[in-house]
């Protein structure tokens, strides 16, 4: 049997380890504040100890929440910063361009831009004399633009703007049982905005009589039969 091995801790202290520091001597006042470096702090200051300033709190955080709450809860709306931009006009589309619209009642007509709104829509027209489609604001989003032109020279559409378009807001008025709202009576078409269609149509109709066919162009219904494909076709 060999010896076994013993394992001796490692000692802390050179020398004899019963051996003990002398006793400190006792340090005054004068001595213990100088020693902290708080005459430091007060000469800096000029004599004065630093007091930190009072932070102002704010009216809504000191506000405690309410001991009682509604049984529903109450919506509120979000706090946001995004500024609604205008839309950049496309490329292809310039003043004169003939589109197609792709929704709306009259999706599949084909119209010719005027200029763009200040809210970001086009205004286009008809004319309304060959294809039934009236001064209107449409979506850039929902009109393809083509390769086909017509002058808009000499045509003025500086009063076309968003509020010309605006629609006067209509109380709903129910009848007796008050379920179901009155029928109300569709307004007609004021005198002055007759006249205004007029006045843009004859300057377009006269511009599309000098391009040939391009009145049974504008009147032509846009759709795709069976076999076409809309991504491989140029407009």
């Amino acid at each position: 049997m060999g010896k076994k091995a013993v394992r001796t801790g490692l000692k802390r202290f050179k020398g004899d380890g019963n051996k003990t520091h002398a006793p400190s001597k006792p340090i005054g006042k004068n001595a213990s504040f100088h020693r902290s470096g708080r005459w430091a702090v007060l000469k800096k200051n000029g004599g004065k100890w630093p007091v930190a300033k009072k932070v102002a709190k704010d009216d809504k955080a000191s506000k405690k929440a309410p001991r009682f709450y509604p049984g529903e809860d109450v919506p509120k709306p979000f706090d946001r910063r995004n500024v609604a931009k205008r839309a950049k006009l496309r490329d292809s589309i310039t003043p004169g361009t003939v589109l197609i619209l792709l929704a709306g009642r009259f999706r599949g007509k084909r119209v010719v831009f005027l200029k763009q709104l200040e809210s970001g829509l086009l205004l286009v027209t008809g004319p309304f004399k060959i294809n039934g489609v009236p001064l209107r604001r449409i979506n850039q989003a929902f009109a393809i633009a083509t390769s086909a032109e017509v002058s808009v020279a000499g045509i003025d559409t500086s009063k076309f703007d968003d509020a010309y378009f605006a629609k006067p807001k209509s109380k709903s008025v129910k009848n007796a049982d008050g379920f179901f709202a009155a029928e109300t009576q569709k307004q007609e078409l004021s005198a002055d905005r007759k006249n205004d269609q007029k006045t843009v149509d004859t300057k377009i109709l006269d511009a599309v009589k000098k391009t040939e066919f391009m009145r049974p162009y504008l009147n032509a219904r846009f759709s795709l039969s069976k076999g076409q494909k809309p991504h491989a076709m140029v407009f």
